[in-house]
């Protein structure tokens, strides 16, 4: 099993950065494929990026694809959601989360497929 904590969080204003991450103790990280989803107010949690386990592999919701990185150090258990280019509509409380079920080279997209989720972060970017 393993825990996870999302920091990084904050308010900034439309066009700046953030950058997440996501700490995982327990079981070491690299036995995971992860995944960044947010959740706003009123709407259901939908994913935004995805690593494999390995890393080399990565995929994104149409909406941050070119303005968000995912990446990961399995060396020190942490992934990290870089955020640039940040729009009012990016506001919500992002979760990091580990699927378990994954060979070295797969990712998860479905919310479904993760086991493990942290308590979120919470992201509010001002017009």
């Amino acid at each position: 099993q393993v825990q996870l904590v999302e920091s990084g969080g904050g308010l900034v204003q439309a066009g700046g950065s953030l950058r997440l991450s996501c700490a995982a103790s327990g079981r070491t990280l690299s036995s995971y494929a992860m995944g960044w989803f947010r959740q706003a107010p009123g709407k259901e949690r939908e994913f935004v990026a995805g690593i494999s386990r390995s890393g080399a592999y990565t995929y994104y919701a149409d909406s941050v694809k070119g303005r968000f990185t995912i990446s990961r150090i399995n060396a020190k258990n942490t992934v990290y959601l870089q955020m640039n280019r940040l729009k009012p509509e990016d506001t919500a409380v992002y979760y990091c989360a580990a699927d378990s079920s994954k060979d070295w080279g797969g990712l998860s997209t479905g919310l479904y497929e993760y086991d493990y989720w942290g308590q979120g972060t919470q992201v509010t970017v001002s017009s």
